[in-house]
């Protein structure tokens, strides 16, 4: 197994390792649910050098990312559907030829002709050859920055404040920063976002995002100073509460936030009747697409794919995601198969409604002992509403079909506000 740069440090804290994605990865420190709740409250702070980045550059790049990447880089951005300009990022998923899911990415746009890809564990290299097989005389370079870029991030609503300790220009960095937005480089290089120092001058590429649902940023930076970097934060941090969290907390947070788990909720068979589908260049009338991309012209001929749908539980009671487990109607009629099943500890019901921990009208004396949730892959259309049984042979637990799951969250609250 691979390791981070943060690898000595999270063994010398205690912390519950395991393998993911080729590395050897933090699962908990103390506890799950506590770190958890800690990003819902306060702040947690999560090693994800793990991650790969992909640089494309060139005066083809953005050709090679328009025939690559499901997103129409030339109208992106929020509901006027600007193009992506320097300075913001994009969520989308890059699909084969059959419309299945290579990876789900971020595509940050540096320059005119320069963007970085922020995919997953392990899928540098595999997202790298698959641009360079379509980039056949186009002038593009195409780089794997595979463990060459630290990654470290910050969620949770203190998370603006613990960086203003460690910033050395907070106001600067802060003023204007949207939602996917971004500011800085990793490398010591100022160009059209920007740079941007902590207080030891290093240089990071701050960007607005998150894989919790909740308030926060990503912290890209030089590798051999992510301990650095990582100390840096914590003990600015201390005051507001801050805990280093583990890969289970990140799990059951973004499932909670409807976040799909590449390889698992997204994968190689049609990326269709799914919660992403915003990520899919659909007109206007929904009938077509605004480009020409690889899987696209697939996609139009499929009429047949599973529904991925999320799933609320009504407790926190959960079934162990395995090949025999299984998605059933009531009567017992088997119907699809379950993606995820994870608890989100920071929710609960009271009188049929779902609060967050975080939810500024929960009852008073609110204090939830989480609820089951996930995703499910079926054969039939289900209603919001309508419960199914999940099982894996020995547990059985109802469900009920969701749109949504955990209520008020913060990854989209204006930055002044969480000041």
């Amino acid at each position: 197994m691979k390791r981070t740069p943060l690898h000595g440090w999270h063994k010398g804290h205690g912390a519950n390792m395991a393998e993911f994605g080729g590395y050897e990865m933090p699962l908990w420190y103390g506890s799950a649910k506590e770190e958890h709740l800690s990003v819902l409250t306060k702040a947690g702070l999560f090693d994800t050098s793990h991650m790969a980045v992909v640089e494309v550059k060139g005066s083809n790049a953005f050709h090679l990312l328009q025939k690559c990447f499901s997103r129409d880089l030339r109208e992106c951005l929020g509901p006027t559907k600007r193009p992506l300009t320097p300075g913001n990022c994009v969520y989308g998923v890059f699909l084969n030829v059959s419309g299945g899911v290579v990876d789900d990415a971020i595509v940050d746009q540096l320059d005119e002709n320069h963007y970085l890809c922020v995919v997953n564990a392990g899928m540098g290299g595999v997202l790298t050859q698959h641009l360079l097989d379509h980039a056949e005389g186009l002038s593009v370079h195409i780089r794997d920055l595979t463990d060459e870029v630290g990654k470290i991030d910050i969620q949770g609503p203190a998370a603006a404040k613990v960086l203003k300790k460690v910033l050395q220009d907070p106001g600067a960095v802060f003023e204007g920063m949207r939602y996917f937005s971004f500011k800085g480089h990793f490398e010591d290089s100022s160009g059209p976002t920007g740079t941007v120092l902590l207080k030891n001058n290093i240089p990071i590429l701050l960007s607005r995002t998150g894989y919790t649902g909740e308030f926060g940023f990503e912290i890209f930076c030089d590798p051999t100073r992510v301990t650095e970097v990582w100390e840096m934060i914590l003990d600015a941090g201390r005051d507001f509460g801050i805990t280093p969290c583990g890969l289970a907390a990140r799990d059951s947070l973004r499932a909670g936030a409807v976040l799909p788990l590449s390889h698992q909720d997204i994968g190689p068979w049609p990326f269709l009747r799914n919660p992403w589908i915003f990520a899919l260049p659909f007109n206007e009338d929904q009938t077509g697409f605004t480009k020409d991309f690889t899987g696209g012209e697939a996609l139009l001929e499929i009429h047949d794919a599973d529904y991925t749908l999320p799933f609320i539980g009504n407790d926190l009671r959960k079934v162990p995601v395995t090949e025999t487990t299984t998605v059933q109607t009531l009567d017992g009629s088997p119907i699809g198969t379950v993606l995820t099943c994870v608890t989100d500890m920071g929710i609960g019901k009271v009188e049929d409604k779902i609060y967050s921990v975080a939810s500024p009208d929960k009852p008073v004396g609110f204090a939830p002992r989480g609820l089951s949730c996930g995703f499910v892959k079926v054969k039939k259309a289900l209603k919001a509403g309508e419960a199914i049984r999940l099982t894996d042979g020995r547990r059985a637990i109802t469900v009920t079909i969701t749109y949504d799951i955990r209520p008020d969250r913060t990854a989209r609250v204006p930055i002044q506000s969480m000041l």
